[in-house]
């Protein structure tokens, strides 16, 4: 077999061209594997867990089933592209590091979302959900929730360990509540005959908690949508009243209230919206109670009001929207 140096002259030039040039695309690959090692998408493939954002938590959650979750949280180490509208989300830059009971390790993105944090893998086959204490993974194509309930086991501070959760690929959402709560979609149709009923989720106290007292057994909190391109608490009320705007657990709302009476009954309703959420979002409190005067004296108690608020407020600052 002739060698390299036995072949027309012109042969071997272009041999070593080509071996050139592999080697300065072998050099170049390399090169930009060591810049962007640090990098979410690559340290995923080497198994890596530098980042180049700053460490800014981290915690490990308790589930169901004994399953566990350890996450390090990382701050993005550029800025975030500034919204181009009023409405628009601001684009996260940040990171999260799972390390799961079952073994798997990952480096998650943090992706847009309405309330929490979400961090997803580029085909959204794997979504970690995180607010405050809590988080849950979802997975498959039909976002399975494969860890749920979890929490970092110092709920006792705010008073939801234990709750369970309740999660919505198609309605965008994640919320928990009290295990007693029962839980069904819903149509608010108090809003007249011309005006379309607005879908939802309730959450129903149980009757352990209105039994003897006044309360109605039919109190409930319920997360509703209603397709629209501004989103304010009065769409979700026929006489919206004492219209407002706070911010509550870093979280603005356009809240309003209204409020009825029949028959010995009263009604009570108030609608916390999230102005930039697509579809407008409101969480609504719906409180039936009945006139304590019309029983026989020492037969029912009042309810607690207050107690009841409080324990809506906290259902509703465990929402987390997905965008």
């Amino acid at each position: 077999m002739d060698s390299l140096f036995d072949r027309p002259p012109r042969s071997g030039f272009v041999r070593v061209g080509v071996i050139l040039i592999i080697i300065i695309i072998l050099a170049l690959a390399a090169f930009c594997v060591w810049k962007y090692r640090n990098s979410v998408l690559l340290a995923q493939f080497l198994g890596t867990d530098n980042h180049q954002g700053q460490l800014v938590s981290t915690a490990t959650y308790s589930c169901d089933g004994g399953k566990t979750i350890s996450a390090a949280y990382y701050a993005g180490v550029t800025k975030a592209p500034q919204p181009q509208t009023p409405d628009e989300l601001p684009t996260p830059t940040g990171s999260v590091s799972l390390t799961l009971s079952d073994g798997r390790k990952m480096i998650l993105p943090q992706t847009v979302s309405g309330s929490g944090a979400r961090y997803a893998n580029a085909g959204e086959s794997f979504i970690f959900w995180n607010k405050g204490e809590t988080a849950f993974v979802e997975e498959g194509a039909d976002q399975t929730q494969t860890y749920t309930n979890c929490t970092t086991g110092t709920g006792t501070q705010d008073g939801t360990q234990g709750w369970s959760s309740y999660a919505s690929s198609t309605l965008g959402f994640s919320v928990r509540y009290p295990q007693k709560y029962a839980v069904a979609q819903y149509l608010y149709t108090n809003l007249g005959p011309t005006v379309p009923a607005i879908p939802g989720v309730k959450f129903t106290i149980p009757p352990t908690e209105s039994a003897g007292t006044n309360l109605g057994g039919d109190t409930y909190v319920g997360v509703e949508q209603i397709a629209t391109s501004t989103c304010s608490a009065d769409l979700f009320l026929d006489n919206p009243q004492n219209m407002r705007t706070i911010t509550d657990n870093g979280v603005t709302y356009s809240v309003a209230s209204t409020s009825g009476a029949g028959a010995g009954n009263f009604y009570e309703e108030t609608v916390y919206a999230i102005p930039n959420s697509r579809p407008c979002v409101g969480v609504r409190y719906f409180v039936h109670s009945t006139n304590i005067g019309n029983y026989t004296p020492g037969t029912v108690t009042p309810f607690d009001h207050a107690a009841l608020i409080i324990e809506f407020d906290k259902i509703r600052q465990s929402l987390v929207l997905g965008m």
